[in-house]
């Protein structure tokens, strides 16, 4: 049996995907932190608890999207 060989459009189609993921990481936290920095600005809070909480948010469901495609990618 052959061994498939590893071309180089396959890694950077590889290195596009992981890109991309590391961008929507970016995205969910920072859309996510900015809800919470409106919230806290719209209640005059005097300390940024809305931004903290949502920024925490904000990284778990970044975390589990991440997750979740790399485990369909290896499939």
């Amino acid at each position: 049996m052959k061994k498939p060989r590893s071309s180089p459009n396959n890694a950077l189609g590889k290195y596009a995907y992981f890109t991309g993921v590391g961008f929507q990481m970016l995205a969910i936290i920072g859309i996510f932190t900015y809800l919470g920095y409106r919230l806290d600005e719209s209640r005059h809070s005097e300390k940024p608890l809305w931004t903290a909480l949502f920024a925490l948010v904000g990284v778990c469901i970044s975390i589990y999207t991440v997750i979740r495609s790399v485990t369909r990618r290896g499939k």
